[in-house]
C-alpha cells in the first residue's frame, strides 16, 4: 500500500502533516481515575448491549432495531453529534438487497476525525434447535463499547462544541457499518459491503465542504476498527508499522490503568495488547479504507474467540471485566488523542 499512501498524503499536505506528527495529551492519574468512575459496565450491559443481542442480518427486522437503537442511544446525548444513514443496494448472491451504514460525527466541518468503527450486522445462520445466532463478540459488544464511549465522555465530547480557540481542526467520528459478513461466502464481493460502499463514497465526498482537491478521506487522522470483543483472555496484535506509536499508546494506557489498580481481574503476563505482529492482514471493514490510505489499527483478537460464527456467540459467554478494561482503555485513548 506505500504508493496509495504516498497519493493520499500528496492530495492533503496539511491534514497528513499534522496527522503524522499528532502527539496524544497523557492524562494524569487523577484524570484516569475520572475515566474509569465515569464508565458503568452494568448500565452498558443493560441499556446498550442486551438490546443489540438479537438476530440483525442485513434487510432483517431485527437490522432495524438493532440500528434504531445506536441512533437513540445518540440522540439522547448533549454532545452534538450529527447523525447519517447511509442507505443503498448492493448486488449479493441473493439478488439486489438494502445496507444501511450509520455515521454519527461531532463537528463535522473540523478538518480532521479520529475514527472510531465497528459493524452492526451479525452473520446469517439458519436456527438450529431453537437458537439463533445474536454475535454477540461479532459485533454486539464494539456496538455497544463505541456507545459506552459517547455516554461516558459525553461532558468532554460537549466542549469541542465550543473548543473555538483549541484544536479547532480535529473531532470524533463513529462509524457503524452494515453487511461486513458475507451473506453465503465469504469473497471480494460478498463481504464488506457497508465499508466498500462508504470508502468509494467519502473518496468522492469534498471535505471540508466546498474544498478542492480534498475529501472526507483525507480527514480520517486514524481508523480504529474494534471487532470481535467480549471473550476472556484476548490478545491484540499490533498489525500496521505507521500506526505503531498509536497501538504503543494503547499497551502504555493498559500498564498505567493496571499499575493504579483500576482493571478487573487484569494480569500484566496476559497483557492484552502484544508486541508479537500478526503475519498478515484479517479481511475486515478497514480493508476498503486502507486501500485508499487510510491510517488503521485494528483492534481484532488472535486467535479469535473459540465461539467465532457458532451459536455459542452469546451473552452467556461474554467477560464482563474484559469489556470493562477495555472500555476504560479506549476511552483515555479517545480523550488522549482528542486532548480533552
Amino acid at each position: 500500500f506505500a504508493g496509495r499512501q504516498k497519493c493520499y498524503s500528496e492530495g492533503c499536505l496539511e491534514c497528513s502533516r499534522r496527522r503524522n506528527h499528532h502527539q496524544p495529551a497523557i492524562l494524569n492519574s487523577s484524570s484516569l481515575r475520572q475515566v474509569v468512575e465515569s464508565t458503568r459496565i452494568l448500565e452498558m450491559w443493560q441499556n446498550d448491549l442486551r438490546p443489540l443481542l438479537i438476530e440483525r442480518y442485513p434487510g432483517s427486522p431485527g437490522s432495524y432495531a438493532a440500528r434504531q437503537h445506536i441512533m437513540q442511544r445518540i440522540q439522547r446525548l448533549q454532545a452534538d453529534w450529527v447523525l447519517e444513514v447511509d442507505t443503498f443496494l448492493s448486488r449479493t448472491p441473493y439478488g439486489y438487497r438494502s445496507f444501511s451504514n450509520i455515521i454519527s460525527t461531532l463537528n463535522p466541518t473540523a478538518k480532521r476525525h479520529l475514527v472510531l468503527a465497528c459493524h452492526y450486522d451479525s452473520k446469517y445462520f439458519p436456527h438450529w434447535n431453537n437458537r439463533m445466532f445474536v454475535g454477540a463478540t461479532d459485533s454486539a459488544v464494539p456496538c455497544a463499547m463505541m456507545l459506552e464511549l459517547a455516554r461516558a465522555l459525553d461532558q468532554q465530547l460537549l466542549s469541542l462544541k465550543n473548543i473555538s480557540d483549541r484544536r479547532p481542526d480535529l473531532s470524533l467520528k463513529l462509524i457503524f457499518f452494515d453487511g461486513e459478513e458475507a451473506l453465503f461466502h465469504w469473497s471480494p464481493q460478498d463481504s464488506l459491503y457497508g465499508s466498500r460502499h462508504l470508502a468509494l463514497k467519502m473518496a468522492s465526498t469534498p471535505h471540508p465542504p466546498g474544498a478542492r482537491g480534498t475529501n472526507q478521506l483525507h480527514g480520517m487522522d486514524l481508523l480504529v476498527l474494534l471487532d470481535l470483543l467480549g471473550a476472556p483472555n484476548p490478545t491484540f496484535p499490533n498489525f500496521f508499522p505507521n500506526t505503531a506509536s498509536w497501538f504503543n499508546r494503547l499497551q502504555a494506557i493498559e500498564h498505567e490503568l493496571h499499575e493504579l489498580g483500576f482493571l478487573k481481574d487484569h494480569s500484566l503476563e496476559r497483557k492484552y495488547f502484544q508486541d508479537f505482529g500478526s503475519g498478515g492482514i484479517i479481511q475486515d471493514d478497514h480493508i476498503p479504507f486502507l486501500r485508499k490510505g487510510v491510517p488503521v489499527l485494528h483492534l481484532i483478537p488472535s486467535p479469535f474467540p473459540e465461539v467465532w460464527h457458532t451459536m455459542d456467540d452469546d451473552e452467556e459467554n461474554l467477560d464482563e471485566s474484559t469489556i470493562d478494561n477495555l472500555n476504560k482503555i479506549l476511552q483515555v485513548f479517545v480523550l488522549e488523542y482528542l486532548h480533552l
